[in-house]
């Protein structure tokens, strides 16, 4: 009789899944791997179960004991099951940006959440992470799993999320895809991957708002910004989050992940949340550019179900600007005549090269592109002149140390109105399809097609 002890020894051998509709017969074959059909209806499981038995067996946790973490649903899941099986209390911390779907799920498993605002420093006191090394400070026994900088989160994917795609594929992939969050899995998994597969990429996703596509392209921490997507991204550097495994960092905005979980939802049958949108945006986008005969393996993290509320709703996504009425309006209207007439530089270019080239064509900034086209970051008039000033750059030397991340990015099919969203944070919009550049979008730019329009 095939009969599991309890819920935890279910966790993980999550299937493997062909895409048939979303990619195309002369794309990569897309395998998408369904995290969302552990117990806890994510690959948090995973991680927290093994987090938590090791710290049982060096002794940090012990019986009738407490754990305290601060997590965006999923983790708290994993922690809640396993405490409910084990007999712990748990206390969590949320940004309050998550589902009430999501909080709901903790307390009927028995525990206590603390909802804290979204939209500050990681540092501040009242941030999810400061509230929930509070809490663990005042709760005498208490045990946290620290997931952002732990390395045993790390090693959990290294010992069974990798190993379980390596032996489901036979090792034949040619493309690992992972949203980056607290980036234990594509640290571990994309680790043990590369050390089995040779030639083997690991493409990271990350929201724009999130600090690790720039750190990764330009070795600089943007400014973060909210964003909407849950479970992806992060504002800071994470102690689990290994660059050294990672080939490739890619950017996606709210509306492709949530476009995505939608289509994945109806034109696959697999009900999945906006992170498996994120990665999966990212890995149709893949097997398009690398094309027939290559594997590309992607994590699916969570279930839709969590979001029923929010994206998987027309009248939530309508609500927030991501299905427009007809005649709303996008970027791709306003750029028109201006798209792929991009002034851009490149890593080794000469600072006096960039700055005739600003001044001949009137621009104060310029994307500085890779050698096959694609945006790695962007050079600022304001930047150029403090280094210059400050004596940190000569004109005959190179524009890399002043290389800034790339923010302010979208796609063509972003709304007018979330465009405005941009303009309060970033002086342009940078529009890129893909991974390359393809027009720069000015306020000046927005208000002389509003004009035009007779908006």
């Amino acid at each position: 009789m095939d009969i599991h002890d309890n819920i935890l020894t279910a966790i993980g051998d999550t299937p493997l899944v062909k895409l048939n509709k979303l990619v195309g017969p002369n794309d990569a074959t897309v395998l998408v791997k369904c995290e969302f059909m552990n117990p806890g209806a994510s690959i948090k499981d995973r991680m927290a179960l093994y987090i938590i038995e090791k710290a049982e067996r060096e002794g940090k946790l012990k019986p009738g004991g407490t754990i305290v973490e601060n997590t965006s649903g999923n983790t708290g899941m994993g922690v809640a099951l396993a405490a409910a099986v084990k007999g712990y209390k748990c206390i969590f911390t949320m940004p309050d940006k998550m589902s009430l779907e999501k909080i709901n799920r903790l307390k009927a498993l028995g525990a206590q959440v603390v909802v804290t605002p979204t939209n500050v420093p990681a540092e501040d006191p009242r941030s999810y992470y400061e509230t929930a090394k509070r809490l663990h400070r005042e709760t005498p026994g208490a045990f946290m799993l620290n997931q952002y900088h732990n390395p045993d989160n790390i090693e959990a994917h290294y010992s069974l999320t990798g190993p379980e795609i390596f032996e489901q594929t036979q090792g034949k992939i040619d493309y690992f895809v992972s949203g980056l969050g607290t980036g234990g899995t594509m640290s571990g998994a994309g680790k043990y991957l590369k050390e089995k597969i040779p030639g083997l990429k690991n493409v990271g996703v990350d929201p724009v708002g999130s600090v690790y596509e720039g750190y990764f392209k330009t070795g600089k921490l943007t400014e973060p910004h909210v964003y909407k997507v849950e479970g992806i991204g992060e504002d800071m550097l994470c102690g689990a989050m290994d660059f050294k495994v990672v080939d490739d960092v890619r950017q996606v905005d709210d509306r492709q992940c949530f476009v995505a979980a939608r289509r994945l939802a109806r034109e696959e049958g697999i009900f999945a949340g906006g992170s498996s949108g994120a990665a999966l945006h990212v890995a149709v986008q893949l097997a398009k550019e690398v094309g027939k005969g290559k594997t590309i393996v992607v994590i699916l993290p969570d279930s839709g179900s969590s979001y029923i509320s929010k994206f998987h709703s027309d009248e939530w996504m309508r609500d927030n600007g991501f299905l427009e009425d007809k005649g709303a309006g996008t970027v791709r209207d306003i750029i028109g005549s201006k798209r792929g007439e991009v002034k851009t530089a490149r890593k080794g270019d000469r600072v006096d090269h960039v700055v005739e080239t600003m001044r001949g064509h009137g621009i104060s900034q310029m994307p500085v592109v890779s050698e096959d086209g694609r945006a790695v970051g962007m050079v600022h008039e304001y930047d150029l002149l403090n280094a210059l000033v400050a004596g940190k750059v000569k004109f005959a030397d190179t524009i890399d140390a002043i290389v800034a991340p790339l923010q302010g990015a979208l796609s063509p099919d972003t709304s007018i109105a979330r465009l405005r969203e941009i303009f309060a944070q970033d002086n342009v919009a940078v529009v890129k399809e893909g991974e390359k550049v393809v027009a720069i979008v000015t306020k000046i730019d927005l208000i002389d097609f509003l004009h035009r329009s007779g908006a």
